[in-house]
């Protein structure tokens, strides 16, 4: 099809010049190549709605990411050499699906809070201590994958995910649940494995929405895992692992 180029695995290390002048393009893979750069006119692809760049050797993506206005299904940055994102991002309102996973970023910019159309965000192992202030003002999020992070606690925005189902924070350096999950009224998914936890708090037991809660490979206190909190969320259906 004329509106999509799909260049996976095409042994590239540098991305051809003419990519950049097809205007008309919906979906552009570049992944699994061994591209080091993108130009600054990958900002003319106004139309893309998908862009693929997963799996190269990129070390920075242009600030021109934040003109692709057409951008709004899914972007895939996973498995670079990205030590920030561009602060552009947030200009991308309408993007669905981003995963920024395997890159060793250490942080999230603040920006990311205006990407307000994000439904799934992935950042698996980007050596995060922690998430950016702004993360609550993803009102769609739905699912947010955070595993193998450094991440010790969770900021007070957090608390503003309404729409959250899905949270992995599998391996981490959480010693509690965090508390800005007080609340959240669609979370279904809690995966806790892999922390310090030691305890559960009674709040835990009263998210009405809770279907699975991991609490696996966690040094928890003796008598935790058949508790009063662990015997609650199973009296009304609520899978444990411990």
């Amino acid at each position: 099809m004329n509106d999509t180029l799909n260049l996976w695995k095409a042994g590239l290390a540098e991305a051809p010049d003419e990519i950049w002048q097809r205007a008309g393009l919906r979906v552009l893979i570049l992944a699994d190549n061994a591209l080091t750069r993108l130009p600054p006119a990958l900002g003319r692809l106004r139309r893309l709605h998908t862009l693929d760049l997963g799996h190269n050797r990129l070390a920075e993506i242009p600030e021109e990411i934040g003109e692709l206005s057409g951008l709004t299904r899914c972007l895939y940055l996973h498995d670079n050499r990205l030590t920030r994102l561009p602060g552009s991002l947030e200009r991308l309102d309408r993007l669905g699906y981003l995963n920024v996973g395997e890159n060793p970023l250490g942080s999230l910019p603040e920006e990311l809070g205006g990407m307000a159309g994000l439904v799934e965000l992935r950042a698996q192992h980007a050596e995060l201590t922690g998430l950016p202030g702004s993360i609550g003002q993803l009102g769609a999020l739905r699912e947010l994958w955070l595993r193998g992070n450094r991440i010790t606690a969770l900021p007070a925005g957090v608390s503003a995910l309404r729409a959250l189902r899905q949270l992995e924070l599998r391996e981490n350096a959480l010693s509690e649940v965090p508390e800005p999950l007080r609340g959240l009224p669609r979370l279904r998914h809690l995966d806790l494995r892999g922390n310090r936890i030691r305890t559960l708090p009674d709040w835990v037991a009263e998210l009405p929405a809770l279907e699975k809660l991991d609490l696996r490979w966690n040094p928890l206190d003796e008598g935790v895992d058949d508790g009063p909190v662990v015997r609650a969320l199973g009296e009304r259906g609520c899978v444990v692992l411990g």
